[in-house]
């Protein structure tokens, strides 16, 4: 079996990238907790500062619709 510097390139993105964002969300919780933020402070920090990971996560979905599509 011979691997690819495509499959290695595509294995690292998408789980390396899922566990780096897996960190972020913690690193987002324990501020919140440290800061003692309360439940809406909390929504804010998981809100603005989760935002951006979002985009990610729609890339991912949108290229599995189309493989199922195509």
């Amino acid at each position: 079996m011979h691997i690819t510097e495509e499959q290695i390139s595509q294995f690292g993105l998408t789980w390396g990238l899922t566990a780096f964002i897996l960190y972020m969300l913690f690193i987002i919780w324990n501020l919140a907790k440290t800061s003692n933020a309360g439940r809406f402070g909390t929504f804010i920090l998981f809100f603005v500062l989760a935002f951006g990971m979002l985009g990610f996560v729609a890339k991912s979905i949108i290229q599995w619709v189309f493989k199922l599509t195509h």
